[in-house]
């Protein structure tokens, strides 16, 4: 059983940067998908961002080009990042990250929703302001 626990969530001016985390509780070594959804208020959870074991980024339309995911193995826990940069106000929402394993590959952004991932975290708050 691996937990996750999301933080860096926060509040931000639009424009600003914030960093996320997403730590695992024991390292992830199989073939895997990592990802990051979001859920905004009065709308359904979407994808936001997938890397896979072999490091094969994925990223949403809207946040191409502003966010970065990555991650850092070199830890005993595997833990997920999501660099934010250029906020805006529509980036309002609760943040989760997920995985899913064993996997070769992330499926599609919208092809796997966040409930079909294995492991699911609680999500962080990020709240930008115009």
């Amino acid at each position: 059983q691996v937990q996750l626990t999301e933080s860096g969530g926060g509040s931000v001016q639009s424009g600003g940067s914030l960093r996320l985390s997403c730590e695992a509780s024991a390292f992830i070594y199989s073939s895997y998908c990592m990802a990051w959804f979001r859920q905004a208020p009065g709308k359904e959870r979407e994808g936001v961002a997938t890397i896979d074991s072999d490091g094969t980024t994925a990223y949403a339309d809207s946040v191409k080009g502003r966010f970065t995911i990555s991650e850092d193995k070199t830890k005993k826990q595997s833990t997920l990042y999501l660099q934010m940069n250029n906020l805006k106000p529509e980036d309002t929402a609760v943040y989760y990250c997920a995985v899913d394993l064993p996997r070769a590959y992330c499926p599609r952004l919208g092809e796997f929703s966040y409930g079909q991932y294995k492991y699911r975290g609680q999500g962080t708050q990020v709240t930008v302001s115009s």
